[in-house]
């Protein structure tokens, strides 16, 4: 997959960092808006279909992603051949 500059630093962030480690939420939807299949749902949470596979995702409070998205998100893209 052809990722962009912004994409391959948001997904060496993710691989990267121990835990959240300020990984902005809007950085994490660009990338999976350019790599997966995203629809938000009625109640604001999105299914992310990747690989073949499908998640929900909540949309965090905060500007930072949680260290429990970090771990779906880097099982997510190593599952469809994403890595750094």
């Amino acid at each position: 997959m052809d990722l962009d500059a912004e994409h391959r630093n948001t997904v060496g962030q993710i691989f990267t960092r121990p835990s959240s480690g300020n990984i902005e939420w809007r950085r994490v939807r660009s990338l999976l808006d350019g790599v997966a299949t995203v629809t938000e749902e009625h109640n604001g949470k999105l299914r992310v279909t990747l690989g073949g596979e499908t998640k929900v995702i909540e949309t965090p409070r905060g500007k930072d992603v949680d260290t429990q998205m970090l771990v779906d998100l880097r099982r997510m893209l190593t599952r469809a051949g994403i890595t750094p």
